[in-house]
């Protein structure tokens, strides 16, 4: 899809605003050239304070896009664009964070086991003056697991630096049944919508 603005794009200084290597292997697998640079916002927002999941997403995901691009500002390196994202998990009108412990890890698998729970990743992308803000969401259907199965893979570490204490990509993806939507949202890139508005920004330069 950015085929055609290639050259555009590899001429711009591209931050991406994350510590993920989930995310930063999702943009170089298409070719994307990218600075990583995670930010320093705490993430700290109260979700109670909007009035859906993807308000609060996507005003996380501007949030680090600002500090990060404030920051390189103030040390003379302004960066070009600036992508910024942040990922939830949802069920019951619950959101399921990044877990704290083991102990919260089993918890938040336990409720997502054998249930559909959905995913929320709000991506922010800023060019200059511009600012381009959007959620996508994918419904993930969890298969039942077992006490012994869910403390199994918490053992492994993976569940403790992931949204809903999974890692779709990885062991966690064996609990999944299905998935409705893009599967890319639940690692936690939407692809298809990030190179759609990279696209718009740009195609007039090509």
């Amino acid at each position: 899809m950015l085929q055609p603005i290639k050259h555009v794009l590899n001429r711009k200084r591209i931050i991406l605003a994350s510590g993920s290597p989930r995310r930063r292997e999702l943009v170089e697998n298409i070719g994307l050239k990218v600075e990583l640079c995670p930010s320093l916002f705490e993430e700290n927002l109260d979700p109670k304070t909007f009035n859906c999941f993807s308000a609060f997403v996507e005003e996380t995901a501007l949030q680090k896009v600002l500090e990060v691009e404030n920051r390189l500002k103030s040390l003379g390196t302004p960066p070009d664009v600036v992508i910024g994202a942040d990922t939830m998990v949802t069920l019951d009108g619950a959101m399921f964070g990044k877990p704290t412990s083991k102990k919260e890890a089993f918890v938040m698998l336990k409720s997502l086991s054998g249930r559909s729970h959905t995913v929320y990743t709000g991506v922010v992308v800023k060019s200059l003056d511009k600012v381009v803000k959007f959620t996508e969401k994918t419904d993930v259907v969890f298969g039942k697991l077992d006490d012994e199965q869910i403390q199994g893979y918490i053992d492994t570490g993976e569940p403790m630096d992931k949204a809903g204490g999974y890692g779709i990509q990885g062991v966690g993806g064996t609990f999944v049944e299905r998935v409705e939507g893009d599967y890319f949202t639940v690692v936690g890139l939407p692809l298809y919508r990030l190179c759609s508005v990279l696209y718009e920004l740009f195609k007039e330069n090509k």
